[in-house]
């Protein structure tokens, strides 16, 4: 595959639409996206506006920046205002509202905040400023981390001592057996993610179709990838199936990344708990540094406030992690929660499931996007010469 043009084609996704709306009859069914990623394609391309009404898709915990709760934004913070500390972090960490303002707040208070496209440019940061102490927020699931891992890996060798991380990498088995253990969320199946998948495979998904009696389906990130998997969960359905299918297997295996996975867990070991935006505390879902390299972990070297901080009771941020409610049904969305002015994380972040209706126009439930229009089937899959695997 060189284009994601096969991947936008409007004639080959109102043939999948029909034998979705086929398979789903009068039956309702909701499907989760776990992944933000896949939200953004569903919005973007108006795939919601095209399946039929008796399939419901909603959005999960699949947002990396929207999962770390205040408190651990107050102490990247805290670590930024540090005397002698140049603080690097990814550009949407930025903007993300803790209890005293955002990390770009610090930065205008006077703190030496910098962003940065990966973990080896703030290593290389600290070895350009010897004088200083250089710490990089490391945040994502294990898509991210194996960076992390190799940036770790790599301060060592050189004995570059003034650079550490702030790890806040979380995994992602573990938010989802709490879905599926929420009382309150009924769900049929899920399309799972695709970026993690790549480093961690298909096969640790098991669970959910043995444990749990729910099918689902690995899923890429172009409108034909969605349209697929939204099929295949119904097909499963149909033939009485539940099993994990993989529909990105163009970039996915069974068994994942293995020097991925053999990096991190050199480099990094479990939390025993870790606290998510929206879902609490969660044990074993989250990694830090691994006590060989201490010397690298900014929370062996900074003492750290670690005080819990509550959301602000007009954001509904966990609601919307945990697919309770969808973002226009949030009593401050649009108003006083916009991209420009945000009061929680899912507002900030390209991948978040706020974001993604505003960004795209689905300001209320009414909005509609008609076949043939901008941004809808017709038009909004129309995908140009872009190059295949550029982030969606």
């Amino acid at each position: 595959m060189r284009f994601v043009d096969e991947f936008r084609d409007p004639a080959a996704a109102r043939a999948l639409v029909g034998r979705i709306t086929e398979l789903a009859g009068d039956d309702h069914v909701k499907f989760m996206e776990v992944c933000g990623g896949h939200t953004h394609t569903i919005y973007r391309h108006g795939l919601e506006h095209v399946l039929p009404e008796s399939v419901e898709l909603v959005h999960g915990p699949g947002c990396p920046v929207c999962v770390i709760p205040m408190g651990r934004v107050d102490d990247a913070i805290h670590l930024a205002e540090q005397p002698g500390v140049i603080f690097t972090t990814f550009g949407d960490m930025m903007r993300v509202p803790g209890s005293n303002g955002s990390l770009l707040q610090a930065k205008a208070r006077g703190a030496d905040v910098r962003f940065v496209y990966s973990p080896l440019d703030a290593l290389k940061v600290a070895v350009e400023n010897p004088d200083r102490h250089v710490v990089f927020f490391a945040v994502g699931f294990e898509t991210t981390a194996p960076s992390t891992a190799v940036t770790l890996v790599r301060a060592r060798q050189l004995g570059v001592e003034n650079f550490s991380v702030f790890a806040n990498h979380v995994t992602i088995v573990p938010p989802i057996r709490a879905i599926l253990n929420s009382p309150d969320l009924s769900l049929d199946g899920f399309l799972g993610p695709g970026h993690v998948s790549t480093v961690v495979g298909t096969e640790l998904y098991g669970f959910v179709a043995d444990e749990y009696g729910k099918p689902m389906v690995v899923a890429g990130f172009e409108p034909l990838d969605i349209l697929q998997s939204v099929h295949m969960l119904l097909l499963q359905r149909h033939e009485g199936r539940c099993e994990v299918e993989n529909q990105y297997s163009r970039v996915v295996r069974p068994e994942g990344n293995p020097q991925a996975l053999a990096l991190l867990a050199e480099t990094m070991e479990p939390r025993p708990t870790f606290e998510w935006r929206g879902l609490g505390w969660i044990e074993g879902s989250a990694l830090k540094v691994h006590r060989d390299f201490a010397q690298w972990d900014a929370e062996e070297r900074f003492e750290m406030p670690g005080v819990r901080v509550a959301d602000p009771k007009a954001c509904q941020c966990g609601d919307v992690l945990r697919g309770a409610i969808k973002p226009w049904e949030c009593k401050v969305f649009g108003t006083a929660c916009t991209p420009e002015t945000p009061i929680g994380t899912c507002m900030v972040s390209s991948e978040g499931a706020c974001a993604a209706y505003y960004n795209f126009g689905r300001l209320h439930r009414e909005t509609a996007v008609l076949v043939g229009q901008p941004g809808g089937l017709s038009g909004g899959l129309q995908g140009g010469q872009q190059r295949a695997g550029q982030p969606g």
